[in-house]
């Protein structure tokens, strides 16, 4: 399978990490994000939540805490619009996108196309709205709506990187516990099928869509 090598970037590579809800950037790319940062050469990282409320923040800064430990040069921000209403906030968002081209990122990370959640779909459109000429990798979120597809993008992960991601979202999020879809097996099952899909030498993978990608 080929493989992308990053290009020299003068300083590190500037990230750029989006998330509809609290605990999407974790699920979707946090073994990405913890391998990056141990392999590359990172200049910045902002890292955009969009939705929460009091309780939701501070896990969400706690979890932001726990993955980007090893890591100054950081700016996590947690907005306040309201869960499953992002559509309906849109203008206000879209103002806060607007104002995120300031930062001129190497890589952003968000919401895949074909999400069928709403607030998902909605940060993805305004995503691709707002920069035109980045590399962009759609990460994906295990639902019961039961819209995972076909990734043509992966990144293996060892199996300290897997365990380091699993129990970051366990220990951080409490407050999911009791939902039927938040758990390690869930989180692992995914991780293994895409290795498979990959195959992976370290067993397994996150997946990414990757619409434009030049050489």
């Amino acid at each position: 399978m080929l493989s992308l090598n990053w290009p020299d970037q003068a300083g590190g590579l500037k990230l750029l990490v989006l998330g509809a809800h609290c605990d999407d950037i974790e699920i979707g790319c946090g073994g990405t994000i913890l391998r990056l940062m141990s392999e590359q050469k990172i200049k910045e990282i902002v890292w955009v939540v969009f939705t929460s409320n009091e309780e939701r923040k501070q896990e969400a800064l706690r979890s932001a805490t726990y993955f980007l430990s090893d890591f100054t040069s950081q700016k996590v921000v947690i907005k306040d619009f309201k869960d499953g209403f992002l559509p309906y906030s849109g203008i206000e968002v879209k103002n806060y996108f607007e104002e995120m081209k300031e930062f001129k990122p190497d890589l952003i990370f968000t919401h895949c196309r074909h999400d069928l959640h709403q607030d998902h779909r909605f940060v993805n459109e305004l995503t691709w709205n707002t920069f035109r000429n980045h590399l962009v990798l759609e990460y994906e979120i295990p639902k019961y709506d039961a819209d995972l597809g076909q990734p043509n993008f992966f990144v293996p992960l060892k199996s300290e990187t897997v365990k380091k991601k699993i129990e970051g979202l366990q220990t951080s999020y409490t407050s999911q516990a009791g939902k039927q879809w938040f758990d390690e097996e869930t989180f692992l099952s995914l991780l293994r099928i895409r290795g498979v899909e990959c195959a992976s030498v370290t067993r397994y993978a996150e997946a990414f869509y990757v619409r434009k990608l030049t050489m």
